[in-house]
Formats: C-alpha cells, sequence, structure tokens
C-alpha cells in the first residue's frame, strides 16, 4: 500500500481543491424581449439566435 512520505499541508490540500468549485453560470439580458438567457444559446421561446430565426417559434400548447 502507498504511503505519503511526508505529511500534505492544509495549504497545499487547498491549492489543490481551488479548481474543484463549480463555475458560476452566466446571464444575459435579451435586447428583444428583456429576459435573461445563456450567452451563444439559442432562445427556445422566439427561436432565435444572434438576431436570426433559427427555429420555430415555440407555442403554448
Amino acid at each position: 500500500m502507498a504511503v505519503p512520505r511526508k505529511k500534505m499541508t492544509k495549504s497545499r490540500i487547498g491549492m489543490r481543491r481551488s479548481g474543484h468549485k463549480m463555475p458560476t453560470v452566466t446571464w444575459v439580458e435579451d435586447k428583444a424581449s428583456g429576459e435573461l438567457k445563456r450567452p451563444h444559446h439559442i432562445d427556445l421561446k422566439s427561436g432565435t439566435y444572434r438576431g436570426r430565426q433559427v427555429l420555430a417559434a415555440k407555442t403554448d400548447a
């Protein structure tokens, strides 16, 4: 069984774990509707992406 030769300090353990946190999600305000949406994603309600109609607009069923 592998055993570490020296004790890992709390600082070194913390430095290793510093990249483990979840990234924060970015939201931008849609210019046309004013709703929040993810950048570089299609707006599923209106079906637009970068001002162009990509999908058919979602209708309430």
